[in-house]
């Protein structure tokens, strides 16, 4: 076995290896190389770069495509970011001056604090119980935290929504799901959304099923109407157990060709779309054709 010394083709070092493999890569145009990390590193079609931040000045490399016009690279961002940062200059805040104070400030607001707001746009807390006393008094309820466009304020003023409410004299809604309700037809409801759905067909005279059946299925429907089925995606887009179980409900009416109508949260609130959502159930009054006068006449 002779041993013959060859330079490597990536880092020029030399190094012994058998003739009979020399001429082989010789015979197939293949390069030598002394490592197989030169081996790797020949591979990549990248560049050795000198970072452009002076006080690093490590060696990187990066592909061809990856270097810039302008030829100055960076080893990292934190490196790019100093160097950057010392060219462009640095952006001075707008300046605003208080209407009420007089102090500058800077920001998107008009006053420099909730302190300067003037007394006009501060909502009162005899407001918000007033507001609350005034919504259960026309409804029969008390507002969701939607419903009442004032809730930032109710919020800021006792600290927590059911705290304002509480302070108006009511207790607040319990939490989803928590608490059944009793329809005014008798039917359980498993939150007050429902139950308003419920009283609503209660109250139009419509024959309705509560947790009907999906054909053979032990899947239900919150209500039906003859062969229409009612659905409502109270926690769509909140829980993915919830999602989950409403798309095998909705694969079950699509692969049936099942009638289907959905009811959201913002059909409900804050006011309520059901008349156009359920036109459709309800019957149209029948009209009784009165017999003419003329057929009683008899001709003279």
């Amino acid at each position: 076995m002779t041993i013959v010394e060859v330079a490597c083709d990536y880092c020029k070092k030399i190094f012994p290896r058998e003739l009979r493999r020399i001429n082989e890569a010789k015979k197939f145009g293949w390069k030598q190389y002394c490592s197989g990390n030169c081996h790797s590193l020949a591979k990549r079609a990248m560049v050795s770069l000198q970072c452009g931040n002076p006080n690093c000045n490590k060696i990187f490399f990066r592909s061809l495509h990856e270097i810039s016009i302008s030829k100055i690279c960076f080893c990292s961002r934190s490196c790019a970011a100093v160097v950057n940062n010392q060219r462009s200059r640095k952006r001075k805040p707008k300046l605003k001056i208080c209407p009420n104070c007089g102090s500058y400030f800077s920001g998107r607001r008009k006053y420099c604090s909730s302190i300067c707001l003037p007394k006009t746009t501060i909502i009162p807390k005899e407001q918000i119980i007033q507001e609350i006393k005034k919504f259960y008094k026309g409804r029969g309820r008390i507002p969701f935290k939607r419903e009442y466009f004032h809730w930032k304020a109710a919020r800021f003023r006792f600290g927590t929504w059911n705290k304002a409410v509480l302070a108006a004299g009511f207790e607040p809604n319990p939490v989803k799901f928590a608490k059944k309700f009793t329809a005014k037809d008798g039917h359980r409801c498993d939150s007050l959304s429902e139950k308003i759905i419920d009283d609503w067909l209660f109250s139009k005279k419509i024959f309705h099923l509560k947790n009907a059946k999906y054909l053979n299925t032990l899947f239900t429907a919150d209500f039906k109407v003859n062969d229409i089925f009612i659905e409502f995606f109270g926690l769509t887009g909140a829980l993915k157990t919830y999602d989950k179980l409403m798309m095998k409900k909705l694969k079950i009416i699509k692969k049936n060709d099942l009638r289907l109508i959905k009811i959201f949260p913002k059909d409900l609130f804050p006011e309520s779309k059901l008349n156009d959502i359920l036109n459709e159930l309800i019957k149209p009054e029948k009209t009784i054709n009165k017999p003419s006068l003329n057929l009683f006449l008899h001709k003279s």
